[in-house]
C-alpha cells in the first residue's frame, strides 16, 4: 500500500494495542462536568517549531501503531508546556469553586497540595512543566508557576506533593509495586496516544501524514480522524519519535476549527537515565503536612507502571466516558464510536438550581446555558469547544464529544 494513506489493517493492529449522589449535588456537578471532562483532555504543547521535515524510511499506518505499542521508554526527563483552548467563559470569582469541584476526588481536606485539586489549574491558559522518570517507582511532575512551584513526586511507596507558594505538603504512601500504580493526575504525549488509540476502530480513518522533528527529534506523524458527523472531534496528530516509537507530540483540534483543543509535546526532551536526587524529597521546615488517611486513595494518586504523574485522559468514545460519571444515577451509552452521548438520571427535577435556591452559582451556570426543546421536552445545552452537555428539565443529562443538534437528537430518540 502506499506508504501515507490509510491502511485498512488498522483495526486488526489497533485490537492488538487494545488488548495491552447524591441529587442534589448532581444539579451543580453536571454543568461542572462539563468543566471537569474537558480538563480531562489537557495535554502539553510544544512551544518549538519544527525545523523541518526529516527524511524517514517510509511507514504504513498499522507500522506505525505498531511501533507505537512496542514502545518502553522507562527513563526520560525534559521540559514541556500545557496549553489548552477549550473556549470557556471567564468564570470570574466562581472559577476557584468550579475547578476545584471539577478535580475533588483527593483527601478532601482542602490542602493546596493535593494533586487532584492543584493540576485541575491545567484546564485552561499556558503552563510550563518539568518531567522525570526512571522505571516504574519513580517518576516527577513539577509545574512552574510565577515565583512558585508546584511538584509531584512518586518515590518507591511514597507519593508527595509539594506547594512552595503556601508551603503546603500532600503525602500519601502507595501500596504495591509500581505496575499496579493508579493515577488520577496524563502528562506525557504517549498517555494521551494510548487512549486515542482505544477509539481507532470503524468509524475512524487512520493515516501517515508525513514527518516532523520535534524537540529535536525526528519523528512521524500518525493522523487520526473520525468518519461520523456530529462529533465536535475534527483530528489528533500524534508525532511519534523515529526512533524509540515514543509519542513526543499530541494535538487535538475540534471540528469547528481555529486553534487546537490542545497541543501535547516536548520542547526537550532526553531519554538517559535522571538523577536519582531528582526523585528525593523531604518536607521543608515549617511546612504544613497533610497525611493522606485512604490506602486506596493514595494508589490512586501515585502513577501506573512507566507514566509520569497524569491529570486526566485524552478524548474516548462514550463507553469510557461512562465510567467519569458514576455515581451519580447509573450512566447509559446512546449510539457508537465517536458521536457516542452519555446519559444519566439524576433524579433533579425542574433544571438547574435558581434564585435562593441555586444562589450565584446556578444563576452564573444558567447564564452560560443554550435553552433547547425537542420531543423530551425542554433543557440547557452547556457547551465548550469539545464537549458539550444537555441537561434536561425532568433530570436528565446527555454529554459527550458531539454537537448540540447531535444531543437533541440522542434525547428525542430515548423519549
Amino acid at each position: 500500500m502506499a506508504p501515507y494513506e490509510s491502511d485498512d489493517a488498522v483495526g486488526a493492529a489497533q485490537d492488538d494495542t487494545s488488548r495491552s449522589g447524591r441529587r442534589k449535588a448532581a444539579r451543580y456537578a453536571v454543568p461542572v462536568a462539563v468543566v471537569g471532562v474537558a480538563a480531562a483532555t489537557i495535554g502539553l504543547v510544544p512551544a518549538l517549531a519544527d525545523s523541518g521535515d526529516p527524511d524517514l524510511p517510509k511507514i504504513s499506518a498499522q507500522q506505525l501503531i505498531e511501533k507505537i505499542a512496542k514502545s518502553d521508554v522507562q527513563q526520560l526527563s525534559g521540559t514541556v508546556k500545557v496549553s489548552t483552548d477549550l473556549g470557556l467563559p471567564d468564570l470570574g470569582g466562581l472559577e476557584d469553586g468550579l475547578l476545584s469541584g471539577a478535580g475533588q476526588g483527593g483527601s478532601g481536606d482542602g490542602s493546596s497540595a493535593d494533586p487532584q485539586a492543584k493540576l485541575t489549574e491545567l484546564v485552561s491558559g499556558t503552563h510550563t512543566l518539568r518531567v522525570a522518570a526512571d522505571g516504574p517507582d519513580r517518576q516527577k511532575l513539577s509545574l512552574l508557576e510565577r515565583g512558585a512551584e508546584y511538584s509531584l513526586i512518586h518515590d518507591g511507596k511514597d507519593v508527595w506533593g509539594y506547594d512552595s507558594k503556601s508551603n503546603e505538603v500532600y503525602h500519601s504512601t502507595a501500596a504495591g509495586s509500581g505496575k499496579d500504580h493508579r493515577a488520577e493526575p496524563p502528562a506525557t504525549p504517549k498517555d494521551f496516544a494510548d487512549e486515542a488509540l482505544k477509539a481507532v476502530d470503524d468509524t475512524t480513518s487512520v493515516t501517515v501524514d508525513g514527518t516532523a522533528q520535534v524537540a529535536g527529534r525526528d519523528a512521524y506523524k500518525l493522523l487520526i480522524q473520525p468518519r461520523q458527523s456530529g462529533t465536535t472531534v475534527g483530528a489528533i496528530s500524534i508525532a511519534v519519535d523515529a526512533k524509540t516509537g515514543m509519542p513526543l507530540k499530541f494535538t487535538l483540534t475540534p471540528k469547528s476549527g481555529g486553534a487546537a483543543v490542545l497541543d501535547a509535546g516536548f520542547t526537550q526532551v532526553s531519554f538517559g537515565r535522571p538523577a536519582a536526587s531528582t526523585f528525593d524529597f523531604t518536607p521543608p521546615k515549617g511546612a504544613k503536612v497533610t497525611e493522606e488517611k485512604d490506602g486506596a486513595k493514595a494508589r490512586e494518586h501515585a502513577p501506573k507502571h512507566g507514566d509520569i504523574p497524569k491529570h486526566g485522559q485524552a478524548p474516548k468514545h462514550g463507553e469510557d466516558f461512562a465510567e467519569g460519571l458514576k455515581g451519580t444515577g447509573g450512566p447509559t451509552v446512546l449510539g457508537k464510536g465517536w458521536t457516542s452521548v452519555v446519559t444519566v438520571d439524576t433524579g433533579a427535577k425542574g433544571g438547574l438550581p435558581t434564585g435562593s435556591q441555586g444562589g450565584d452559582l446556578g444563576g452564573f451556570l444558567g447564564s452560560l446555558g443554550e435553552q433547547v426543546d425537542g420531543k423530551f421536552g425542554k433543557g440547557t445545552v452547556f457547551s465548550t469547544r469539545l464537549v458539550n452537555a444537555l441537561i434536561t428539565d425532568d433530570g436528565k443529562v446527555y454529554a459527550g464529544a458531539v454537537t448540540k443538534e447531535a444531543l437533541v437528537k440522542a434525547a428525542d430518540a430515548a423519549k
